[in-house]
């Protein structure tokens, strides 16, 4: 929860090629005072049935910016898996681990008393992110 003093930040994660919620995603927050501050691990969570990540840590007084660091492999990978049980994969990214992006980091600025909920939309070969509310 923000207050006058810090920001408040929550996030969620949308399986695009399936349109449903990405569940199981570890999710790591960072916050640093200043564009050339040292990165602070706060601690983290993971994406719920919902694809919802509601108790990340508050962010300290001071922090202006925020990065999000998703961990996408396992969850991809556990997904292939799941669907080879059905077919075999044919799908083939270049990558040697059958995931392109094994990671999303995120970074934004954030104001004091703001709350900040970042979306992600996520399919096996790219992701987008916005603002929401």
């Amino acid at each position: 929860m923000s207050t006058s003093t810090t920001a408040s930040v929550s996030t969620h994660i949308l399986d695009t090629s399936v349109g449903r919620p990405a569940e199981g995603v570890a999710v790591q927050l960072a916050a640093r005072s200043g564009p050339l501050g040292e990165w602070q691990p706060l601690g983290g969570s993971a994406t719920d049935a919902d694809g919802r990540c509601k108790d990340l840590p508050a962010p300290p007084e001071g922090t202006t910016h925020v990065r999000l660091d998703f961990a996408v492999e396992p969850y991809f990978e556990k997904k292939q898996a799941d669907a080879q049980q059905d077919a075999p994969a044919n799908r083939d990214s270049g990558a040697t681990t059958g995931v392109f992006f094994p990671e999303v980091a995120i970074t934004f600025a954030v104001k004091p008393g703001e709350h900040y909920h970042v979306p992600l939309l996520l399919n096996p070969f790219g992701y987008s992110v916005y603002r929401g509310s």
